[in-house]
C-alpha cells in the first residue's frame, strides 16, 4: 500500500465516522509563540478552549486532517532510519465530539482492521502528584484485547502547553514493530481534559504551585507520522525505503553520495520545496534562517545539478496533494541563493582552512562574514557546541535588534500626522497587493517616517510599470471613498478567525488591536493586527504615489511610496 493510498484511506475512514475534513493548514502558523506548524493540532489549539466555535466554522465537533510539519529540533538527526525535518501528520480531533473509548476504539479499527497490522504495545499515563493515573484508558485498550500496557510518566504521555498556558492531558501512544522488529510509535492520542496555567516546564517540575483545572468537555487530539505509517506497512526497516523516497534514490545521477547524504539530501529537498511553496524566503532570522539553514547545508556539499533533479522530484510527487507546489518558482529562488552564496562560500572555507583553533565566536564570525553553515564548519571542528553556536547567534540577534529600535525610533512610535497618514496608507498599499496578487503575498518588514512608507513583502519578481499604476490606482480609489478606519480590540484567536493580517515575526498578546478599513457594505478591505495610531477615514490621506520598486533579497521586493 502506497503512501497516497495511506493518506486517502486515513481521511475516508474519519469521514466515514462524521468528521469534517479540512485540509492542511500552511507551515507559517497564525501563533505567534510557535516558529513554524510542528503538529497536527496547532491550527486547531483555542477550538479546545472554546468547543462551540468548531460547529460554527465546521459543522460538528469532530474534524480530521493531513497536516504539513516542520520540526527544527530534529535537523541534526536527518539521515538515521527515522527522523525528518518535514513530515506529515494524520490527525482526528474532537472539541467535546466524543469519550476517550470513542478515540481509542477509532484507532485500534484504523490499525488493526483497515490496515491489518498487529499493535506490539500501548503505553498509558502513570499518575503523578498533580494529575490521576489514567485508568480509563488502560480499560478500555484491555476490553479491545490489548494486554502489553505499559505505564510511562508525564516526561513522556502528558501532553502539556508550549510556551504559554493552554489545554493538557494524558496520552496513549500506539506502537507496531517495523522490518527489523523494532517497536516503533506511530500514532499518539492526547486527551485534553485539564487546563494548566504555566509552561510546560512549570507543569513538569511541579513546583510552581499552579495547579490542573479540569475542562468542562473532554478535546482529543490524535497525530499519526504518514512516512512512519508507511514504513510499518510496507514493511520497512527504515522510513527512507518506503515509496515516498525510492523514486528519487533509483536516479543514478545519486549513487555518487552516500547512503546518510542521499537521506539528507531527500528530507531537505521536501523541506525547502513546501517553506518556499508557502511564502517563505531566505533570510537570518525566523523562518528564513531555518530556510537559509538547510540550503546552505546542501549548497556546500551537493552539485548544483543534483538540486534539479531532487526539486522536480518533489513537485512531481506532492503537486495534486499540495497545489501550492505546482505554482512555487523554487528552482529559481535556489538557483539565487545557490549564486549569491557560492563566492562566499569559497572565501569562507579558505578562511576557515586559515585557523588553528575554532572556538564558538570563530565560527560564528564564518557564519556571518561568510554565511558558512554550522555543520560545514563543525566537519573541520568536532567538538563545536551546537547550542553554544545558537547562544552566540541570539545574543547577535539581541545586539541588532537593540540597534534597529534606535535607528528607527522616530517609526511607528512616532505620533506626527504625516507619519499616522503613511502609517494608514501602509496598510492601503498591503491590500492592494494581496487584491492583485493573492493572500499569498505577507509583508515581511516595514519602516514609516515623516517622509514616505517602506513596505517588504514575498514576491518573486520586480512589478512592471502597469502592475505599478493598478496598485497606485486601488489605493486613491480608497482614498477618494473616505472610507471610515476602525479599531477593535479583539482576543488573538477572534482577529486569527476574521483573517486579519499578522506582522511577520511579531510576538502578539491575548488581546489585540484590529484595525479595519470596510466599504459601504461593510465588506473589509484592510484588516490588519496593529497598535495604530492611524486616520478616522482615507480622505484625509492625499494622493499615493509609488517612488521606488527594488530587490531585497530572492524573493523578497521593497516598495517606497509617499503622499503627495
Amino acid at each position: 500500500m502506497e503512501a497516497q493510498e495511506l493518506r486517502q484511506r486515513f481521511l475516508d475512514f474519519f469521514a466515514a465516522r462524521g468528521h469534517k475534513i479540512v485540509p492542511s493548514a500552511s507551515l507559517i502558523p497564525t501563533d505567534p509563540s510557535v516558529l513554524l506548524t510542528t503538529a497536527g493540532m496547532q491550527p486547531f489549539k483555542d477550538y479546545y478552549l472554546h468547543p462551540a466555535a468548531a460547529e460554527k466554522d465546521f459543522g460538528g465537533g469532530n474534524i480530521a486532517s493531513v497536516q504539513k510539519c516542520f520540526r527544527t529540533s530534529d535537523i541534526d538527526e536527518v539521515g538515521d532510519d527515522s527522523h525528518l525535518t518535514f513530515f506529515e501528520m494524520l490527525g482526528n480531533f474532537s472539541f467535546g465530539g466524543y469519550t476517550k473509548k470513542m478515540a481509542i476504539a477509532y484507532a485500534y479499527e484504523f490499525i488493526t482492521q483497515e490496515l491489518n497490522l498487529s499493535i506490539a504495545y500501548v503505553t498509558i499515563f502513570k499518575g503523578s502528584d498533580i494529575a490521576p493515573k489514567d485508568e480509563e484508558s488502560r480499560a478500555v485498550w484491555q476490553e479491545l484485547g490489548i494486554t502489553d500496557v505499559r505505564e510511562e510518566g508525564m516526561e513522556d504521555v502528558f501532553w502539556g502547553p508550549t510556551g504559554r498556558a493552554g489545554p493538557c492531558g494524558p496520552t496513549t501512544e500506539i506502537y507496531c514493530l517495523n522490518a527489523a522488529g523494532r517497536a516503533v510509535e506511530i500514532w499518539n492520542l492526547v486527551f485534553n481534559q485539564f487546563f494548566f496555567n504555566g509552561t510546560r516546564e512549570e507543569l513538569l517540575s511541579g513546583t510552581s504551585g499552579k495547579k490542573l483545572e479540569p475542562l468542562s468537555t473532554l478535546g482529543v487530539d490524535t497525530g499519526m507520522g504518514l512516512e512512519r505509517l508507511a514504513m510499518i506497512v510496507q514493511k520497512k526497516k527504515s522510513i527512507f525505503e518506503t515509496d515516498l523516497f525510492q523514486k528519487l534514490f533509483a536516479n543514478p545521477a545519486l549513487t555518487e553520495l552516500s547512503i546518510h547524504d542521499q537521506r539528507i539530501f531527500a528530507d531537505h529537498a521536501r523541506a525547502i520545496s513546501f517553506l518556499i511553496a508557502d511564502g517563505v524566503r531566505p533570510s537570518n532570522k525566523g523562518a528564513g534562517y531555518v530556510l537559509r539553514r538547510l540550503l546552505r547545508r546542501l549548497l556546500s556539499r551537493n552539485k548544483p545539478e543534483l538540486f534539479k533533479i531532487a526539486l522536480d522530484w518533489v513537485k512531481s510527487e506532492y503537486r495534486t496533494i499540495y497545489p501550492e507546489l505546482a505554482s512555487a518558482d523554487v528552482f529559481n529562488l535556489v538557483a539565487a541563493e545557490q549564486k549569491q552564496f557560492g563566492a562566499a562560500l569559497d572565501l569562507g572555507l579558505k578562511e576557515l582552512a586559515k585557523l588553528k583553533k575554532i572556538d564558538t565566536v570563530a565560527a560564528f564570525q564564518l557564519y556571518e562574514t561568510y554565511g558558512l553553515p554550522f555543520e560545514v564548519i563543525k566537519d573541520h571542528a568536532p567538538d563545536l557546541s551546537q547550542i553554544e553556536f545558537e547562544k552566540e547567534f541570539e545574543r547577535h540577534q539581541e545586539i541588532s535588534r537593540g540597534g534597529l529600535e534606535k535607528k528607527f525610533a522616530g517609526g511607528l512610535v512616532d505620533r506626527e500626522p504625516a507619519t499616522i497618514r503613511l502609517h494608514t496608507a501602509h496598510h492601503l498599499l498591503l491590500a492592494a497587493l494581496q487584491q492583485l496578487f493573492g493572500k499569498q503575498l505577507k509583508q515581511r518588514g516595514s519602516n514609516i517616517n515623516q517622509e514616505r512608507l517602506r513596505l517588504d513583502f514575498t514576491f518573486e519578481r520586480r512589478l512592471t510599470a502597469e502592475e505599478i499604476k493598478e496598485v497606485e490606482k486601488i489605493v486613491n480609489e480608497k482614498i477618494t471613498e473616505n472610507l471610515p478606519v476602525a479599531k477593535k480590540d479583539l482576543s488573538r484567536a477572534e482577529a486569527e478567525k476574521l483573517g486579519a493580517e499578522m506582522e511577520f515575526g511579531q510576538k502578539y498578546g491575548e488581546t489585540v488591536s484590529v484595525y479595519s478599513i470596510e466599504d459601504e457594505k461593510g465588506k473589509p478591505f484592510s484588516l490588519e493586527f496593529c497598535g495604530g495610531p492611524h486616520v478616522a477615514r482615507t480622505g484625509e490621506l492625499g494622493r499615493f504615489k509609488i517612488i521606488k520598486d527594488e530587490t531585497v533579497a530572492a524573493g523578497l521586493r521593497r516598495i517606497k511610496a509617499i503622499l503627495e
